[in-house]
Formats: structure tokens, C-alpha cells, sequence
């Protein structure tokens, strides 16, 4: 039986390759969730005026890959402690949010959210939000597997801070 997760960390190209080559995931879609029109398109969720944010909905066998394993590769992703986007990218669409569906997920994530507080790592305060899920709209097809497709434009994102965050702050914990 499959199972979802949604998360948003920052440009959801970014987002994609950590998840999309771990056993147990059958697809990962960018897409838009959390806002107030139905079926964004990239251009009005840029505009910061829908109140999305970019995010991937990871669908997953549970038999294989575990929600609890999932929402930690998620944190080795992002950095928990930017409210305001993640690394070059910013704006409310880019804030960083592990969207829950029910509540199991959500136990789940405050779990490891309040473990990845109290481990100190970071030293300011971990401030990535644990919403309900809201509708989820997959993104147009040319944001679909971006990384694959537009390798040199995804390798410079990258280089927009994430991948030397990921090394200094995550690394270690591997």
C-alpha cells in the first residue's frame, strides 16, 4: 500500500533528488500547496501573491521506507533555523513546513522536531512549521524532475548555499 508525504523546503528542485533515489520511494512531484487558489501556476506563486508555497509530495511504501525515516531525510535537506525561505531562496514560498495529513504524521514530525531542538545542534531556535496538509497541486511538467532535466542550472541552485549548509551542519550526523 502506498503512502504520502508532502514537505516544503526551500525551491522544491532542490527538493526532489534527496528523496528520488531512496528504496521504498515510487515518485516524488514538485508542486504548490498551502494557499488560497486552486491550480497556481509557477509564475502567480512567484508573485508571492497566492500564499503558497513550493513543496514535493513524496509517495512512498511504507513496507520499505518509514514516514519517521522520511521526515529525517527531510531535516537533512533544510536548515530548520530560517523562517523566511531556505538558503538563496526567499519569501514565504520557499519557508520550510513538513505538511502533516493526519495524526500520525503529525506526532511523528513533532517528535522529531522537538528531538532535533533539544539535540542543540543549531544554535538558534527550530522554526520550521508542522501544518495540516492543503491541497496539493503539482507543478507544470518542465518542474517535474528538474534536476535531471536542467542538471547545470540545478547544480548552480545548489551552490546557493544549500550544499555548503548540508556539509557543515548535516554531514557529521551521517
Amino acid at each position: 500500500m502506498e503512502d504520502t508525504a508532502i514537505f516544503a523546503g526551500g525551491c522544491f528542485w532542490c527538493m526532489v533528488k534527496p528523496f528520488d533515489t531512496i528504496p521504498g520511494i515510487n515518485k516524488v512531484v514538485s508542486g504548490y500547496t498551502g494557499g488560497h487558489v486552486a491550480n497556481p501556476t509557477y509564475e502567480q506563486v512567484a508573485s508571492h501573491t497566492t500564499g503558497h508555497t513550493e513543496a514535493v509530495k513524496i509517495f512512498f511504501d511504507p513496507d520499505v521506507i518509514s514516514y519517521d525515516q522520511l521526515v529525517e531525510i527531510y531535516w537533512h535537506q533544510t536548515d530548520p533555523t530560517d523562517a523566511m525561505g531556505q538558503f538563496q531562496d526567499r519569501g514565504d514560498n520557499y519557508r520550510p513546513v513538513i505538511f502533516v495529513k493526519n495524526k500520525q504524521q503529525r506526532k511523528i514530525a513533532e517528535a522529531s522536531k522537538k528531538a532535533l531542538a533539544e539535540s542543540e545542534q543549531f544554535d538558534s531556535p527550530i522554526v520550521t512549521q508542522i501544518e495540516d496538509a492543503k491541497p496539493f497541486y503539482p507543478a507544470e511538467e518542465e518542474h517535474q524532475e528538474f534536476y535531471k532535466k536542467n542538471p547545470l542550472r540545478y547544480q548552480m541552485e545548489e551552490m546557493g548555499g544549500r550544499e555548503t549548509f548540508i556539509k557543515k551542519n548535516w554531514q557529521k550526523n551521517k
